[in-house]
């Protein structure tokens, strides 16, 4: 197994959250805070660009090159991972050049990312096109991969740390390119791990269990699909609450996309779940202030 490389604060906390769980009629509510990982605003995403750049430096890339929505998480922090690693980045990000830099996409821009705007391109010939121009290093949508799975292993072993209980608890994650349910289910099983679909892949079930191929049978994973809504890059008013809802208990921002839907899905109760709960907060406060209509 490739050794990652030195990004981020480890662990993350864990935090109790009893105004919450009386709120959700929860006995036990943690957040396991991925939210402050320590680089470039922090997220998820940090413990996948561990394993994606130590590959990229294995292959011997200056530039490296992904791909994500204009309020992408992964871009922020890909950016910023390269410029503390002392690559070149590029960002190829979805739709037209915007009226105005917001949120993500004004992070992106400061840590030194080389932005291309796709327009009404498919995002992966894009990529195909720029990495073959400037022979950069392509890391997925998301930073998921096989291999980035594993940053996610690291995560649930640091619960098992933290949590002495935790094998009698459910965590909830929200679930965008997969890599960050199939780590925690690698590592506690499938029972054990929520995933609510944010619309950001086609068929998540699917996703999740491309990446534990012989792991672990599809139909065995828990994935809730109400919170989508009208798709991956609107706002919903159940996500909207949410994000009230846990500011107002717990003082803990959720961001509009992922936290903010696995939040309302939690809220709602829309999947059956026992009593005592870790929330994965994957970060995403940057993408607050892309949504103007907050």
């Amino acid at each position: 197994m490739i050794t990652p490389v030195p990004l981020g604060t480890w662990p993350t906390p864990l935090e109790a959250a009893p105004r919450l769980a009386a709120r959700l009629g929860l006995v036990e509510l943690w957040f396991k805070r991925d939210d402050l990982t320590g680089l470039g605003g922090g997220g998820n995403k940090i413990r996948k660009l561990r394993y994606a750049c130590a590959q990229a430096i294995a292959a011997g890339a200056t530039t490296v090159i992904t791909s994500g929505a204009p309020q992408s998480n992964h871009a922020r922090l890909t950016a910023a991972a390269t410029a503390r690693l002392g690559l070149s980045c590029v960002l190829v990000l979805a739709g037209p050049l915007p009226e105005r830099r917001r949120g993500n996409l004004l992070l992106d821009g400061l840590a030194g990312a080389e932005i291309v705007w796709a327009g009404d391109r498919p995002l992966a010939e894009v990529v195909a096109v720029e990495a073959e121009r400037r022979s950069a290093y392509v890391i997925p949508f998301g930073g998921t991969s096989p291999a980035s799975v594993q940053g996610y292993v690291d995560c649930a072993r640091e619960l098992r740390a933290q949590l002495p209980t935790v094998d009698g608890v459910e965590v909830v994650t929200a679930l965008g390119s997969g890599g960050t349910m199939a780590g925690l289910v690698r590592e506690l099983g499938p029972q054990r791990v929520i995933g609510v679909d944010v619309g950001a892949v086609p068929d998540p079930r699917a996703t999740v269990a491309g990446l534990l191929v012989g792991e672990v049978e599809p139909d065995a994973l828990r994935i809730d699909g109400t919170q989508v809504g009208a798709g991956y890059r609107t706002l919903t008013d159940a996500a909207r609450t949410a994000l009230e809802v846990t500011a107002r208990t717990e003082g803990v921002f959720l961001d509009p996309t992922y936290t903010g839907r696995a939040m309302a899905a939690l809220l709602a109760g829309s999947f059956p779940r026992g009593d005592r709960v870790v929330f994965l907060h994957s970060g995403g406060l940057p993408g607050l202030f892309g949504h103007p209509e907050l």
